[in-house]
């Protein structure tokens, strides 16, 4: 993994990694909150539902009553992140928020800002 990514942000690269790996999934995504809370989460495909993994990190996020959050990661093979995303974490942490998207190796490969 990349050692110029922050400590906590490699921490939530590693939890959304993990998340990947263990449900044998397409994305795992992880979240900060403002208190440094971490909410971690794996694609959703239901018949009835179908979430990608920082949604459903974002959902729990909230569900758990964040009230902002500091900076978000996606672990998956995809080169973008599915419609929409950026938007979740807009709606929850403002603009600006990072969201770090990663391979599924742990390598950081592109910082977004959530504008």
């Amino acid at each position: 993994m990349n050692d110029a990514v922050d400590p906590e942000d490699r921490k939530i690269i590693t939890l959304a990694r993990s998340a990947r790996a263990r449900n044998g999934v397409p994305e795992g995504a992880a979240v900060r909150d403002e208190t440094g809370r971490t909410y971690v989460a794996a694609t959703v495909a239901l018949a009835s539902l179908h979430l990608s993994a920082l949604r459903t990190a974002v959902a729990m996020a909230v569900a758990s009553g964040a009230g902002s959050l500091e900076a978000a990661a996606v672990v998956s093979e995809a080169d973008a992140l599915p419609d929409g995303d950026l938007a979740a974490v807009r709606d929850l942490g403002g603009p600006g928020v990072p969201v770090l998207l990663a391979g599924p190796d742990g390598r950081l490969r592109e910082t977004i800002a959530a504008s």
